[in-house]
């Protein structure tokens, strides 16, 4: 990862991981339910 767009890179990586995490935890809660 570079330093240049390290911030932009690094913010949007957790965004995405962000929204399949929740994803993930409403398809579980959806199982379970």
């Amino acid at each position: 990862m570079s330093c240049v767009s390290g911030g932009y890179a690094y913010g949007s990586t957790v965004g995405m991981i962000l929204v399949l995490f929740i994803l993930l935890v409403i398809i579980t809660r959806a199982f379970y339910i």
